[in-house]
C-alpha cells in the first residue's frame, strides 16, 4: 500500500463517509490539532520520568485517535459500522489520575511559569496544544448548522479535562525531577 494517493494534490481531502472538503476546513483544523497533540503526548510518554505512566499515556493517545476519528467523520454520512466513542469513564479516568497526583503536590496559589526541566516543558507544550485543540473543537461545535453536526459533548469534556491533566502532570513531573517550580509574581506597577 502506498502512503501517497495524490487525491489531495488540489487542496481537498475526504472525510470519513466520503465527502470531500477543503484542507482548510475547520473540521480538518480540529482533527489535525488533535493529531499534533497526540504527537506531543508521545514525546511526554517517552520521557524517562514517565516510565510508570507510559501505559496510561498510551491510553490517552488511543482516546485521541478516537477523538480524531469522530472529528474526521462527516456528520451527515456517518459510516454504517460502529465507530469508537469517548465515554464518561474516559473523563473519569483523567479526573482520578489528577486527584491521585494532587494528593502528592503542594497546594498551588499562583500561576506557574512553564519550564524548569526539558521534560516538564514538553508537557506544558502538550497542554497548550490541547487547549488550542479545545478552542478549535468548540468553534467547530458553535458553527454547526444543525444538531447532527454538533461535536459530541463528551469529546469536548475529554479534551478539556485532558488539558487539566497535562497541567497537573507537568507539576508532578517537576516534583519527581526535583525541578524548580517557578510561580509567576507580577511585577509591581510603577508609582506615579
Amino acid at each position: 500500500m502506498k502512503i501517497y494517493t495524490k487525491t489531495g494534490d488540489k487542496g481537498q481531502t475526504a472525510l470519513i463517509g466520503g465527502r470531500r472538503v477543503s484542507k482548510s476546513d475547520l473540521r480538518l483544523d480540529a482533527y489535525g490539532t488533535v493529531d499534533e497533540l497526540n504527537s506531543w503526548i508521545g514525546l511526554v510518554r517517552d520521557q524517562p520520568v514517565n516510565t510508570n505512566r507510559r501505559e496510561f499515556l498510551k491510553e490517552i493517545q488511543d482516546r485521541l485517535f478516537t477523538v480524531g476519528s469522530e472529528l474526521a467523520t462527516d456528520p451527515e454520512k456517518a459510516p454504517k459500522r460502529p465507530m469508537p466513542a469517548i465515554t464518561s469513564d474516559d473523563v473519569t479516568l483523567l479526573e482520578q489520575a489528577m486527584d491521585a497526583m494532587d494528593t502528592e503536590l503542594p497546594e498551588l496559589r499562583a500561576f506557574v511559569l512553564p519550564g524548569g526541566h526539558q521534560s516538564v516543558s514538553f508537557c506544558h507544550l502538550a497542554r497548550t496544544v490541547c487547549r488550542r485543540a479545545e478552542r478549535i473543537i468548540i468553534t467547530l461545535n458553535e458553527q454547526a448548522f444543525s444538531s447532527v453536526e454538533n461535536v459530541d459533548e463528551l469529546v469536548i469534556q475529554y479534551v478539556n479535562r485532558l488539558s487539566d491533566y497535562l497541567f497537573v502532570l507537568s507539576r508532578k513531573m517537576a516534583q519527581e525531577l526535583d525541578a524548580e517550580e517557578v510561580t509567576w509574581k507580577p511585577r509591581a506597577l510603577p508609582s506615579n
